[in-house]
């Protein structure tokens, strides 16, 4: 995959000290349960403050705020589904790649993507990894200046969805697989 290093790690996405972290968002930027309730729990008010100045965007945007309180820098916010809509798996990709954008545009080395639309948003998580990984293999063919990407799942099972969606998305882009992606 060129200069990128794709790895999962299991855990909590807020405790990462990273350049930046992704928001699994809805496209008013409010910030109310699972992945984004937890950044504004541990990262402030702000954050969502700041995130909700810039929107609302359409599904499959994304946009960038301060990390507030939390150990990233950033907060790159990927609006997966309209509020109290669904996740779809070409919003979610659409706002991978424009989350990465956003990334480079800033000069960022090293970013965190949660399962994007798979908790509140209802998509599968293996479509949820699936989107993530083809816009991040798709990201690799060019990259920019980010050469960390972190997938994080709070469960085994998410890291290990993860690991087969980056695997599937290398071989079907006709690059060789990872045999062992790696764990952090």
């Amino acid at each position: 995959m060129g200069d990128v290093v794709i790895s999962t790690h299991r855990g909590d996405i807020t405790e990462l000290e990273i350049d930046a972290i992704i928001n699994a968002a809805n496209s008013d930027l409010w910030m109310g349960s699972g992945v984004a309730g937890a950044i504004k729990k541990k990262g402030g008010d702000e954050i969502e403050m700041e995130a909700m100045t810039l929107g609302p965007i359409r599904p499959g945007e994304a946009i960038m705020t301060t990390g507030g309180k939390l150990p990233a820098k950033y907060v790159i916010h990927c609006a997966g589904m309209p509020p109290g809509g669904s996740a779809t798996y070409w919003n979610v990709k659409s706002s991978v790649g424009a989350a990465l954008a956003l990334a480079c545009d800033s000069n960022l080395k090293g970013v965190a993507f949660p399962a994007i639309g798979a908790g509140v948003g209802g998509l599968a998580p293996e479509e949820s990894a699936r989107a993530i990984a083809e816009s991040i293999i798709d990201y690799t063919r060019r990259p920019g200046s980010v050469k960390q990407v972190v997938l994080v799942g709070l469960k085994k099972k998410m890291c290990d969805q993860f690991k087969k969606a980056v695997n599937t998305a290398l071989s079907e882009s006709e690059v060789e697989t990872l045999d062992d992606l790696r764990e952090e």
